[in-house]
């Protein structure tokens, strides 16, 4: 069975049985592909073991550069290329520099923070992405199981599912169209059908 094709979908109404769903299907052995919810769920990445994200570490590394930056340019600015005395201040007044260098600090680090989270996530424009179920996005917590990438059954996965609570459970197999879909299609889609239940296809 190939990996990221086939999985054994659950829907969770409530955030409290989600959690206690994910302890308890991890806890038996069960891989979870991904969570989906329409409203951030306090510590689920924990629950998930997610380890912790070195986005923080990328936006010191952006915004130093948006420092340096700031600090080099208007030095050569105000200090080689175009030297100025205003108000009888030295050409390289390193205070008058600070509110120009925050700015550029937080540009940088913002935009680089953006950028790099789509590259690494694969979230550029022509992506079209993978929706298990629309109503994640609007009253219920999805759960999807790739079930090449456990080595329980079928049939073990969704008894497991239906012991947690899970309220609808439904497999569903990813075309070649869903896979690499066309993006304005995507759009279209999105833009006619909305977030709206009914929109959902099932396999």
């Amino acid at each position: 069975m190939e990996k990221n094709r086939h999985f054994l979908v659950g829907i969770f109404n409530d955030e409290d049985i989600l959690i206690d769903a994910v302890k308890k299907i991890r806890a038996k052995g069960i891989t979870i592909h991904e969570v989906y919810t329409p409203y951030p769920v306090h510590h689920l990445e924990d629950h998930l073991g997610y380890k912790r994200s070195w986005m923080p570490k990328a936006a010191f590394m952006f915004g130093l550069t948006g420092t340096i930056c700031a600090i080099v340019m208007q030095t050569y600015m105000l200090g080689i290329d175009w030297p100025m005395i205003i108000g009888g201040k030295s050409y390289i007044a390193i205070p008058d520099f600070v509110p120009v260098s925050f700015e550029m600090t937080v540009l940088f680090a913002s935009f680089g923070m953006a950028f790099t989270f789509f590259f690494v996530r694969n979230l550029l424009p022509h992506r079209v992405p993978i929706i298990f179920d629309r109503r994640a996005s609007d009253d219920k917590h999805v759960m999807a199981i790739d079930l090449a990438a456990n080595s329980f059954s079928e049939s073990e996965i969704r008894k497991v599912l239906q012991e947690v609570q899970a309220e609808e459970i439904y497999r569903k197999d990813l075309t070649e169209e869903e896979l690499k879909g066309n993006f304005i299609t995507y759009l279209v889609d999105l833009f006619t059908n909305g977030v709206t239940s009914s929109s959902r296809k099932l396999n």
